[in-house]
C-alpha cells in the first residue's frame, strides 16, 4: 500500500494549472470548484477533463446542469482559487462574472475559458474522470497562469 503522504510529497513535485470550473446549477445559481487536474483530451473531437472529489458538494450541481465553463486563472488569482477551494456556501459573493455561451460563469480575470457540455463522467477511485466537449473557448487576458506546486501557489517567468 502506497503512503498517502508519500504519494502527495512525490506527486507534488509536478507543478499544475490551477482552474475553476462553473455553472450554472438546477436552482438558477451560479456553482463552482477549483481543480488542478485540468487538461486537453482530444482535439477531434474538441474534448477536455478534469478531476473532481466524490466528496465535492459542487460537483453534483455542476453535473446536473450539464454544461460548465472552465475559467483557467491568472497568477492574480489566488485568492479566487482559495474560494473556489473552501467549503463556503456561496463562492461568488462579490466576485464578478460575465456568461460563457452554455450561461456558465466566466470569472473577470480569467486568462481563458473554455465552455464545454459533458460529454462522460467515469469513476476513478476516490475521484470522478469528467470529459467534457467543447461548445464555444477563448483567451480573455494576457497575464500568467497560476500554478500550485509543492502545496503552494506561484507563477511562471516568462
Amino acid at each position: 500500500m502506497i503512503d498517502e503522504a508519500h504519494f502527495r510529497h512525490v506527486l507534488g513535485q509536478y507543478p499544475t494549472g490551477v482552474s475553476v470550473v462553473t455553472a450554472i446549477g438546477p436552482d438558477r445559481e451560479p456553482v463552482g470548484l477549483a481543480v488542478g487536474t485540468f487538461t486537453s483530451v482530444s482535439l477531434e473531437p474538441a474534448l477536455v477533463g478534469f478531476i473532481p472529489a466524490r466528496t465535492s458538494r459542487s460537483w453534483p450541481r455542476i453535473e446536473a446542469a450539464g454544461r460548465f465553463c472552465i475559467n483557467i486563472l491568472s497568477d492574480r488569482q489566488e485568492d479566487v482559487c482559495r474560494r473556489f477551494a473552501s467549503k463556503a456556501d456561496d463562492k461568488f459573493a462579490g466576485l464578478a462574472w460575465s456568461p460563457a455561451p452554455s450561461g456558465a460563469p466566466v470569472l473577470d480575470g480569467a486568462i481563458a475559458w473554455i465552455d464545454c457540455e459533458l460529454e462522460a463522467v467515469h469513476p476513478a477511485g476516490d475521484h470522478l474522470i469528467v470529459i467534457g466537449r467543447v461548445g464555444r473557448l477563448g483567451v480573455a487576458g494576457e497575464a500568467t497562469p497560476l500554478l500550485f506546486f509543492r502545496g503552494g501557489y506561484g507563477r511562471f517567468e516568462v
